[in-house]
């Protein structure tokens, strides 16, 4: 059996408040392939969108036990896998923890695939996190061109995707 090539993830998310219209951004490259993928919220926070950009880039790779590096200029998402956070949370029983909801939906994808983190500094440069950026900001400003919006009442907990 041949080694399966590696899958390079890169990633970012993006809102404008925080919370505010938001959007997330990403690329899966593997050789000659290339897909974008983005998404925007009428009412999220950054966060959310930095790791729901490395969660819908996770579900988009189809193979089983895939070789996935994932570049990202979020500390919170970066630190919380290489540091050892994640681990902590779930002992902890998800007591304080901010978006445990994604971080639960995350947790099957890092079972299903071998996962490293890799984190840049974020508006330095670096092409895929740029183009990442920019989808993100894009999906977010669609989510407000749309008239997408939610009722006071529900928070950015419910968000409504508008991709």
């Amino acid at each position: 059996m041949t080694e399966r090539q590696l899958i390079y993830l890169y990633t970012d998310g993006a809102s404008s408040g925080n919370p505010g219209p938001g959007g997330y951004g990403a690329i899966l490259r593997c050789g000659n392939y290339e897909k974008e993928l983005s998404g925007g919220f009428a009412c999220t926070t950054n966060n959310r969108m930095e790791l729901l950009a490395v969660i819908k880039g996770l579900e988009a790779v189809k193979w089983e036990h895939a070789r996935i590096i994932v570049t990202s200029d979020s500390s919170y998402v970066v630190n919380a896998i290489n540091q050892g956070w994640l681990e902590g949370w779930i002992r902890r029983g998800w007591k304080k923890v901010k978006n445990p909801d994604l971080w639960q939906r995350l947790l099957p994808l890092l079972r299903r695939h071998e996962v490293s983190f890799q984190w840049i500094r974020g508006h330095n440069g670096h092409p895929e996190n740029e183009r990442c950026d920019a989808l993100a900001v894009a999906a977010g400003q669609g989510a407000v061109s749309k008239g997408v919006t939610l009722p006071p009442d529900e928070g950015y907990i419910n968000e409504q995707q508008t991709d």
